[in-house]
């Protein structure tokens, strides 16, 4: 019989009794062997999914892009927008409108530039997001019900144990001889066995619960962070770049503009990088939680003598 149908059969007398032991161990030795393992399958790949959610951690790293748009939102006020706003005839006799022009050209084809690297890691993480989020959906899904299945193992041990412990007071009180004192007493050590299990099943189940919640909130904020990245800072870069480069080829060409639609898409970008840096921030901060949550789950999974990774 298969571990999880042995230990799915504890709490059941009927099917416990039809339970084989090895011929190497004493019917009481078996029954105490698998008082000691209620539940380990599931506690054995809550154990994995545990494994199989650290190492998924391991791919998301988004400080490449905090840095990115710390540099760029840094850059964005160095662009002078009164280098265009003097294009009186004046100026334009003395070459000085000329020049404005071509600096604030120059310093908006710099910045252009330098946006370059903040778009290829918005790409980067949009493209881990759309490949990693299932199997983090789905090894979340199936720690749940995983941890739940526990908690019915542990409602079930727990009504064993009341009953098991209102008939040894029956028996003890009829106990004529030392045999079925004994006999007691073993019953007594298995109860003891089985408690021990449930306070660390109870454990397990509790910790496998905090990461699955820690979890949920972790994904919750990738796919937060993805629709910031996407709708918010690449929709807003490409406005900004198109509006502004329309003021600078108006400029140069001499051709009459207005500054308001660049300067607000300006503006409106510098919301977006600051916008999207605090949403890696509370991001990086949920990842961390759900690290610590994975730790302390690995504890739990020791003191049930499960080897983790």
């Amino acid at each position: 019989m298969e571990d999880h149908d042995r230990t799915a059969s504890l709490m059941t007398p009927a099917k416990l009794a039809q339970v084989k032991p090895k011929a190497a161990a004493s019917p009481a030795a078996w029954l105490n062997q698998m008082a000691a393992d209620a539940a380990h399958q599931h506690v054995k790949r809550i154990a994995e999914l545990r494994n199989d959610l650290k190492e998924q951690g391991k791919d998301r790293d988004y400080s490449a892009m905090t840095s990115e748009l710390a540099r760029v939102a840094k850059s964005l006020p160095k662009l002078d927008f009164g280098l265009l706003q003097n294009h009186g005839l004046w100026a334009r006799v003395t070459g000085k409108a000329k020049s404005a022009t071509e600096e604030f050209a120059s310093r908006f084809s710099r910045l252009q530039e330098a946006c370059g690297p903040l778009a290829d890691e918005i790409q980067k993480a949009q493209k881990l997001q759309q490949e990693k989020a299932p199997a983090s959906d789905l090894a979340l899904l199936e720690l749940e019900v995983e941890y739940k299945a526990i908690e019915k193992v542990q409602d079930q041990g727990t009504r064993w144990l009341q009953d098991m412990r209102n008939q040894l007071k029956a028996r003890e009180a009829q106990a004529s001889d030392e045999e079925a004192r004994k006999l007691i007493r073993d019953d007594e050590v298995r109860c003891e066995i089985l408690v021990s299990r449930l306070k660390a099943l109870r454990e397990v189940s509790a910790a496998a619960q905090q990461v699955h919640q820690h979890g949920q909130a972790a994904a919750a904020r990738r796919a937060a962070l993805a629709q910031s990245l996407q709708q918010g800072v690449s929709a807003r870069l490409r406005n900004w770049s198109a509006t502004v480069q329309e003021a600078v080829t108006a400029a140069q060409e001499s051709q009459p503009f207005t500054l308001d639609a660049a300067m607000e898409s300006h503006r409106e970008l510098q919301i977006a990088m600051k916008e999207a840096s605090a949403d890696c921030a509370q991001l990086h901060s949920q990842e961390k939680t759900l690290a610590e949550s994975l730790s302390a789950l690995r504890r739990q999974l020791q003191a049930a003598q499960v080897n983790t990774a």
